[in-house]
């Protein structure tokens, strides 16, 4: 009997992308096609997807909002549709995608959706006018949306200790939620314990494996995004977490095809990130109710606590797996203004006069 090869979490991720891709390029024009073809060496599937998402949308918005394409089918847009195609559409086009309505509800985009709807269909743009297949370039005549600064919004280090506290102890949970809290409260702890005290991303989390958790060196091997692998290291307390749990996860028989995750929902499968944004949201909501707090806000505490304890940006880049030191630099300008504004005192030019009377 044949066996069946089961994918890691991460193949599994990129083959369920491919397949959404596909689908969501029969109900485009042809033309299409070229171009998600051009872009495959040099993007993951998943932002394939979300430009397809974003370039469907664009020709949805075309078929309900101009009069010359409203009488034809999206699939027989012809390629000629992006030559026609005026800086001014496009802008007016980034302006309904401000508050527009689909299946009757409302939907919002601020400056950040916008902005990656327009690098969507920049890319769309450039792709076809290097390649000589249009004379236009409307896209690139249109400015990206101002991005203002995000405040960085992550617990302090009492916040974290009450959180974890809180997963421990269960206080403030419902009836309800207790229920499951005597079932989950292990694996919650390491759950949130590792996030806290690596800054690893909820998708490196969830799409972690068994044999990817190593005590000799506390290290995991976790996918970053793009795809490479890369070790993260850990401290005392995530590995007696995970020991806890691994202790409790050798009693538990996994569905098949989830027996090599290392987090189980309690159907036994492998724990899916809008499991984690609801458990996280679930114990943070008891800390404060003034901040949002997510996974990737946890992530941001981690990042934020390194920094401050080292003040080495390149470490904090490295160990977060940011490719460019700049996109690290950029979340923690705040606090590297802070270090800044402290250097000035650091400085003495002259011995201050002394307030000793007898001087």
């Amino acid at each position: 009997m044949a066996v069946v090869k089961q994918n890691n979490y991460h193949d599994e991720q990129n083959r369920q992308n491919v397949l959404k891709m596909r689908a969501v390029l029969e109900t485009l024009p042809p033309f299409c096609k070229t171009f998600f073809r051009g872009i495959e060496e040099y993007t993951s599937a998943r932002t394939r997807l979300a430009y397809a998402y974003d370039i469907r949308l664009f020709f949805e918005y075309l078929h309900e909002q101009n009069a010359l394409y409203a009488k034809m089918e999206i699939k027989d847009f012809p390629l000629s549709l992006l030559d026609q195609l005026t800086r001014l559409d496009i802008e007016e086009y980034l302006e309904y995608m401000s508050l527009y309505q689909k299946d009757g509800k409302d939907i919002t985009n601020a400056e950040r959706g916008k902005s990656r709807k327009l690098a969507a269909l920049r890319s769309f743009y450039n792709y076809f006018y290097r390649s000589e297949l249009i004379a236009n370039n409307p896209a690139a005549l249109v400015s990206l949306p101002k991005l203002h600064d995000k405040e960085i919004i992550r617990l302090e280090p009492n916040e974290v200790a009450i959180l974890l506290d809180q997963v421990e102890d269960g206080t403030k949970l419902t009836k309800k939620e207790l229920e499951y809290h005597k079932k989950t409260k292990i694996r919650d702890v390491a759950l949130l314990t590792l996030l806290l005290g690596t800054g690893i991303r909820v998708s490196e989390c969830v799409g972690l494996d068994l044999q990817d958790v190593n005590f000799d060196v506390c290290g995991i091997k976790i996918r970053r995004k793009g795809g490479y692998e890369a070790v993260v290291y850990f401290g005392d307390e995530v590995e007696t977490a995970l020991l806890d749990y691994l202790e409790e996860r050798e009693q538990v028989i996994p569905l098949t095809g989830h027996e090599n995750a290392l987090f189980l929902s309690l159907q036994n499968r492998r724990i899916t990130v809008r499991a984690v944004e609801n458990l996280v949201k679930k114990y943070a909501s008891r800390v404060t109710t003034i901040k949002k707090i997510t996974p990737h806000k946890l992530r941001s505490t981690y990042g934020t606590t390194l920094y401050q304890e080292t003040g080495d940006i390149y470490l904090v880049a490295d160990v977060l797996g940011h490719k460019d030191v700049n996109t690290t630099r950029k979340h923690y300008a705040a606090l590297q203004d802070e270090r800044r504004r402290r250097a000035a005192q650091y400085v003495q030019l002259r011995e201050k006069p002394s307030t000793d009377p007898k001087t």
